[in-house]
């Protein structure tokens, strides 16, 4: 993408986008309009590839976050129901909690036996484990399954985006029936572990889509462990 001026002057040009998967996708660049007359789109082939543009007015604000957490310096979404993940290049401890990063690069995985294997040590088992990653072009009917050291966790939960967002895209097999819709943008999945399914040392963790879904990709994978922690709040219930 890129934008001029009335002059024909080059004013900026976005990297490639895209994850480079082979999947529909859908991509957001922040354009500053000062002095912007023009902009251009480049597209290898005829063109074909591009199912639209949407076209959004921005503006500026100034957001309050904690000390003792990292600023997000991302471009925001304009229907996103959640910040794009961050992942950290060593594993973090804070409050008791180990957030450790599985994979930053986008992964392409599909149904059972085409899923995405990662493996993770820890040291001892947690009391709750949450598995976090973002998923592209994904069935929002049908979401990514998860499995832990061979056992299934069932699937995982989607935060989908307003439904007016243009990154969604129906798929209907007949002109009469039902139509299934896919999201080609990026959105937040998430599965809760109970700690029993982690085991002291190795753990072998897979991602796989649906029955009967189509290939999917998954970015910023990461895993967040909870264990005891002294100034937390824990409560014994001895009754009904």
């Amino acid at each position: 993408m890129t934008a001029w001026d009335e002059s024909g002057t080059q004013v900026i040009q976005s990297g490639s986008l895209g994850a480079g998967i082979g999947l529909p996708t859908s991509d957001t660049v922040l354009v500053p309009m000062i002095g912007v007359s023009c902009i251009d789109v480049e597209v290898a082939g005829d063109g074909k590839t591009v199912r639209g543009a949407y076209l959004d007015w921005m503006t500026s604000r100034v957001v309050a976050h904690p000390l003792s957490a990292a600023a997000n310096a991302v471009i925001p979404q304009p229907f996103a129901a959640s910040a794009p993940l961050q992942v950290a290049e060593a594993d973090v401890e804070r409050f008791g909690t180990v957030t450790a990063t599985l994979a930053s690069e986008a992964i392409r995985f599909g149904a059972s036996p085409q899923s995405a294997a990662f493996e993770f040590g820890i040291e001892s088992v947690p009391l709750l484990a949450v598995l976090s990653f973002e998923v592209s072009t994904v069935a929002i009917d049908s979401p990514p399954e998860v499995f832990l050291n061979g056992t299934s966790l069932g699937p995982a939960s989607l935060t989908l985006p307003d439904l007016s967002d243009p990154g969604y895209r129906g798929e209907a097999e007949r002109l009469v029936g039902p139509m299934r819709f896919r999201y080609t943008g990026w959105v937040r999945a998430q599965k809760l572990i109970p700690g029993q399914y982690l085991r002291a040392g190795a753990n072998d963790l897979r991602v796989t889509g649906a029955p009967g879904t189509t290939d999917s990709a998954m970015r910023a994978t990461q895993i967040q462990l909870k264990y005891l922690w002294e100034k937390s709040d824990y409560l014994l219930q001895t009754g009904p």
